[in-house]
């Protein structure tokens, strides 16, 4: 599928056209139009990686579609976006809206998504050159979204959904009609702290001594935990935390495998200075850790586990926040994202609420006044939220 969009003070109009795998373009070309800040989620290596690894495709209900923008025959704008069969692995939930079809006795699926698979990671979806000037950046977006939604329209999807995008993209998009979703995220943010007990310092004393008895138990453990960052990181390493990964998915019932040993190992060899592992070690054994990726100064926390006989108490919590928290103000890397969900934990450890975004159009009949609503409603529960969220747990 190919369609022309008219720049405006041009006489060569921008094409788009669909491919179905990664493979039918460069990495140069593709991660030229990601641009150097852009998200390692977002990377070439990344999304091929799913794809040749049987992460995205097949019968997994994620199916590539990849709508790319070119200008005067060079490619200037892409979007990663995925015909998807359910709601598994997107982190911006709409189970209930696929209930509310059901109820009406139509289908919500297939839908289309825009979005890095797996990826809670809010960044721009809408992928443009940056050595492109402004009027033409904007008219690449414009030409993406048109691909997209005709995309949607000529496949017989039911909606299009464009999750974790930027602020910047979120008001545009509504601009043009799509409604516009808020939801929360807890993360951390560096500032400027010397050490973790400056940072401690900001806490009421109550949940200050409650984080160092937390620490003073893992300790007494016995357990440290080393932090292996790029070159740190080996591929001995990447066996032991799959099985830590595969661990914590199989412990519980709603529990996903969603990557496999195959994309852990393309990444060691294709990302490895963005890996960042965090391992608990007791008696020179692995015991636990978790997965994160780092980009310009941010530290993604991802899948974490834990060996099925340990018990250690906090643990978790040692893993996935402090130790990645220590790990930031020692480096000098500016945020901690550690994902969605568990915003009760994140909060009293640190963690501060912000708002994420995405956009919808919908092609049900009767869909878009309720969604309207509905979303309205939710930005109003978040704005009351965020007013009222530090005062219990940090001084003010």
């Amino acid at each position: 599928m190919s369609q022309d969009t008219s720049i405006k003070g041009h006489e060569t109009s921008i094409k788009t056209r669909v491919i179905n795998t990664l493979d039918q373009v460069s990495q140069l070309d593709w991660d030229r139009c990601l641009g150097e800040s852009g998200s390692p989620f977002l990377r070439y290596s990344f999304l091929v990686g799913l794809e040749r690894c049987g992460c995205v495709g097949g019968e997994s209900g994620w199916i590539p579609k990849y709508v790319l923008a070119e200008f005067n025959s060079d490619l200037v704008g892409v979007t990663p976006a995925y015909v998807k069969y359910h709601s598994q692995g997107e982190f911006i939930f709409d189970w209930s809206w696929a209930d509310a079809a059901h109820r009406a006795g139509m289908p919500y699926y297939p839908k289309l998504v825009v979005t890095s698979p797996f990826s809670p990671i809010g960044s721009e979806k809408l992928l443009c050159d940056p050595e492109q000037n402004q009027v033409t950046r904007k008219a690449i977006r414009l030409a993406l979204l048109d691909a997209l939604k005709s995309l949607t329209l000529t496949e017989g999807l039911t909606g299009l959904h464009l999750l974790f995008i930027s602020e910047e993209e979120a008001d545009s998009l509504q601009d043009v009609g799509l409604l516009r979703r808020h939801t929360l995220q807890f993360q951390w943010t560096n500032n400027h702290y010397q050490d973790f007990d400056d940072f401690l310092s900001r806490f009421r004393s109550k949940r200050r001594n409650q984080i160092k008895r937390e620490r003073r138990r893992i300790r007494e453990s016995g357990v440290t935990v080393q932090v292996y960052h790029g070159d740190d990181v080996k591929e001995s390493h990447i066996p032991i935390i799959y099985q830590l990964y595969r661990t914590t998915v199989e412990k519980y019932f709603f529990g996903n495998l969603y990557l496999n040993y195959d994309f852990l190992k393309h990444l060691f060899e294709t990302q490895r200075e963005h890996i960042c592992l965090l391992l608990a070690e007791k008696d020179q054994e692995v015991i636990g850790g978790s997965f994160n990726l780092v980009a310009k100064g941010v530290l993604y926390g991802r899948y974490w586990g834990i060996n099925a006989d340990v018990s250690i108490d906090y643990l978790h919590f040692e893993v996935c926040a402090y130790r990645g928290i220590e790990a930031c103000i020692e480096r000098g890397w500016t945020r901690f994202e550690a994902g969605a969900g568990g915003g009760a934990h994140k909060y009293g450890r640190g963690f501060l609420p912000r708002v994420i975004y995405s956009a919808h159009e919908v092609y049900l009949p009767g869909f878009k006044p309720a969604l309207t609503k509905v979303l309205h409603d939710e930005r109003r529960q978040i704005e009351i939220e965020l007013n009222s969220i530090e005062g219990d747990i940090f001084k003010v």
